[in-house]
């Protein structure tokens, strides 16, 4: 067997690297390398990245994922968010993986556990309001849920990627919505009675939406998100865009966002951005939150290459 051959295919398959095992090139060097990480883990030392060898290497760079985090590439903070092992490049300056101090994970259990597998091409985002406090806060209660999220948006602006988006999280409902879709929880207590916690916190008063409307429904004056996390939003769509090929698209009825239900994202046929309320009568997030100009920004702003 061609065992040079047979990593070329595998890697194209599966979506490994080379670097993975430390080398640049598929060759021999590579073959030895992968001989001697298989024989360190107790694998069958053949030199070749079949499905268990890449399972296992897999599962462990995940476990410390932030270490293997490219050199930058003309991008000044040199942040990334993570899909199947591999990094994307975001243009914000406060991304904190898993792995990293400070990091938010997910429970074990709590998501559909997609590594090792074909690639996951997810079609959809979904952007959800937490109703927490924090985002930290909004952690604990998703793993207490037994729920997962792809993402969090802290207060200050921070995201937090708890999840590489490899893996189907169940935070949209219905099976066919999760294993189509990445999440992300904005962090929004959403009541105008905690407006005082967040003031008292140093955070600062947050807008509050007196015309936001879902399903026909006018709502009562409701909390916000800071034009922080709007700003971390919109980076963090355009690096799923770029890295995804998700459309900057959102439903639309005579041009503007819709503010009820869109029944192609409730079949799982629609490819772009939306909210929860999008998907299902019974959310109302992220009422008020308007799609329309704000990818409009993200489509106007310089597309970097991969």
């Amino acid at each position: 067997m061609d065992k040079v051959f047979y990593n070329k295919s595998s890697s194209l398959s599966l979506g490994w690297d080379p670097n993975w095992f430390g080398c640049d090139h598929f060759d021999d060097t590579l073959t030895s390398a992968v001989r001697k990480w298989q024989k360190e883990s107790g694998l069958t030392a053949d030199g070749l990245v079949g499905p268990a060898t890449y399972r296992r290497i897999w599962t462990e760079r995940e476990s410390e994922i932030s270490i293997f985090k490219p050199s930058s590439r003309n991008f000044d903070s040199n942040r990334w968010i993570v899909h199947n092992g591999k990094f994307i490049p975001i243009e914000w300056n406060k991304v904190i993986l898993w792995d990293e101090d400070c990091g938010l994970d997910t429970k074990k259990g709590n998501y559909y556990d997609y590594s090792g597998k074909p690639e996951r091409k997810p079609t959809f985002f979904v952007n959800h309001w937490d109703v927490c406090l924090s985002s930290e806060s909004c952690a604990g209660v998703l793993k207490r849920r037994g729920a997962s999220v792809h993402f969090c948006i802290d207060n200050d602006g921070t995201i937090y990627q708890l999840l590489d988006t490899q893996h189907g999280a169940w935070h949209a409902g219905g099976q066919k919505w999760n294993q189509k879709s990445i999440g992300v929880e904005i962090s929004n207590a959403y009541y105008t009675k905690y407006q005082s916690w967040y003031e008292k916190n140093g955070l600062g008063s947050r807008p509050v939406l007196e015309d936001s409307w879902t399903h026909g429904n006018k709502h009562k004056p409701h909390l916000g998100f800071y034009p922080v996390q709007v700003e971390a939003a919109r980076a963090l769509w355009k690096a799923i865009h770029i890295g995804h090929g998700i459309p900057l698209e959102c439903p639309l009825r005579d041009g503007q966002m819709l503010t009820g239900v869109s029944s192609e994202a409730a079949k799982g046929k629609f490819e772009g951005f939306i909210h929860h309320y999008h998907l299902t009568r019974r959310k109302i997030d992220c009422g008020g939150f308007d799609l329309v100009p704000n990818l409009q920004i993200v489509r106007q702003s310089p597309m970097y290459c991969l």
